[in-house]
């Protein structure tokens, strides 16, 4: 399932459930819908930076999110963790897009919906 989030300040970002699910989570947000206020932008900007600093530091956990999550689609351990290292998108990378709406909500003052 696909999460689009959209804003006034910027162009929709939409991602995989799966992947928003984590962003969410750090903004202790609803998944299914919700709104993230031109006045909570600031806040949730520097609650994602430091998950994404954090991501960086810890490289290994981020894989092994990364691991749990595409597990489900293969059968083998060997073939999940090869295709883990190859493919691996982290944390930052995924979070990045909306990080910038957030910077561009936060500085035109508009809010970030999602599931309406």
């Amino acid at each position: 399932m696909l999460i689009t989030f959209k804003s006034k300040s910027s162009p929709e970002v939409t991602m995989y459930q799966e992947h928003a699910e984590r962003i969410l989570d750090v903004l202790n947000k609803n998944h299914t819908r919700g709104v993230i206020t031109a006045a909570e932008a600031a806040h949730a900007l520097q609650l994602l930076e430091q998950e994404v600093a954090l991501s960086k530091l810890h490289p290994e956990v981020d894989a092994a999110h990364a691991n749990h999550s595409h597990a489900h689609h293969l059968q083998d351990e060997d073939e999940t963790a090869e295709m883990a290292d190859k493919n691996h998108i982290g944390f930052a990378q995924r979070a990045y897009p909306l990080l910038e709406m957030l910077r561009a909500a936060r500085d035109g003052g508009d809010n970030i919906v999602w599931g309406i």
